[in-house]
């Protein structure tokens, strides 16, 4: 029983977030993985790394010996055990390795010997991510509207509240600024690229459009495809420009009040307080070659001076100390300059309100 992936197979695999039991080891899954995958490996990276060096050295008949030999007794029946699980769990899964070759087709004959019979993927990953790449270049061809604005005018809310919004953002678990980072660590390049491709086909049934955050190449460490940044440098433009006041009011909920909570949530009070600090920290240092050594230590100071304050009383409000010149002489200069290098492409500008009528 086989899957041959395609451009229509992975749409459908995507859209309704089949399962699949990814046996590859931990390293190969970790430089790439399919949305629902469950790593559940034949052959841990130290075995993998062993049988292929066996496999160079003295050939397939020899290395495939020696697999059997390493995942055997007490590991064949421990892993045994956690596939039929994952099975009873995921009737409607997949089995899948790299090309669809020996390991899926030997986990799939001990399966069967078991009583469970359960498909692969023809292929593997490989032809999984080829038909992902096919389908992000086709799907990627219709026409893109960006949101721009200087931060805090809660652009990407506002790309969440639309049924043909694709929050890049959230995708890459980066919020696309030195202080962006989340809690949640960035996906490798390929897995956030086959992430992108399931919310493109979960939201292509009726849409005509897509509309997007304007964002740089790189959101954190994810670069976005080279077929979306074309699109993405020909596209028209409508712009978030909301009085200050509310943007700051955005940004201490999402990069203060927010944080504070995750991190307090993630390590306890005690950690999590210096984790937060060490974020503020991190963020500002990151820009410190652009600000200049002196400014930033000034900046440096009132956000120490802020962090004692928001220890003491609870308030986040004394961040503005430092937030308010950093968004006057850094952020919205710099993209101010930026916008203005595509100012033929805005089509309108407006408050949050004003902006997201335009859209709807």
């Amino acid at each position: 029983m086989e899957l041959s992936p395609s451009p229509q197979t992975i749409r459908t695999l995507l859209a309704a977030e089949v399962p699949l039991i990814d046996v590859r080891a931990p390293v190969e899954f970790n430089q790439g993985s399919m949305p629902g995958a469950l790593n559940l490996p034949l052959m841990n990276d130290e075995v993998r790394a062993e049988v292929g060096t066996c496999y160079k050295q003295q050939g397939s008949e020899k290395a495939l010996a020696l697999g059997y030999h390493l995942v055997s007794g007490e590991n064949r029946a421990r892993r045994l055990t956690d596939w039929q699980d994952a099975c009873t769990r995921n009737p409607q899964g997949y089995l899948c390795c790299a090309r669809g070759g020996l390991r899926s087709h030997i986990v799939q004959q001990w399966l069967h010997e078991s009583g469970v019979e359960y498909p692969l993927i023809t292929g593997g990953y490989k032809a999984l991510r080829q038909a992902v790449i096919q389908v992000t270049a086709e799907l990627i061809q219709r026409p893109v509207i960006l949101i721009g604005g200087c931060t805090g005018n809660g652009k990407t809310t506002l790309v969440g509240e639309l049924a043909d919004g694709i929050d890049l953002e959230g995708l890459a678990h980066h919020r696309g600024s030195s202080f962006g980072r989340t809690l949640e660590a960035q996906f490798a390049q390929a897995t956030f690229e086959n992430h992108l491709a399931a919310a493109m086909v979960k939201k292509e049934a009726g849409r005509t459009r897509w509309v997007l955050e304007d964002e740089g190449r790189a959101i954190g460490v994810n670069g976005l495809p080279d077929c979306l940044r074309a699109q993405m440098e020909q596209a028209s433009l409508v712009v978030v420009d909301d009085p200050l006041e509310r943007r700051l009011e955005r940004l201490k909920e999402e990069y203060f009040d927010r944080m504070y909570r995750d991190f307090t949530a993630a390590y306890g009070e005690e950690q999590g307080w210096l984790a937060y600090s060490e974020y503020l920290h991190h963020g500002l240092s990151a820009i410190r070659k652009r600000l200049g050594a002196q400014r930033a230590a000034d900046l440096t100071a009132l956000l120490d001076t802020a962090l004692a304050e928001q220890l003491r009383t609870g308030v986040t409000e004394a961040h503005f100390s430092w937030l308010c010149p950093l968004l006057a002489e850094y952020y919205d200069p710099m993209y101010r300059y930026q916008l203005s290098k595509k100012a033929d492409r805005i089509l309108f500008c407006g408050t949050y309100e004003a902006v997201a009528d335009w859209l709807k």
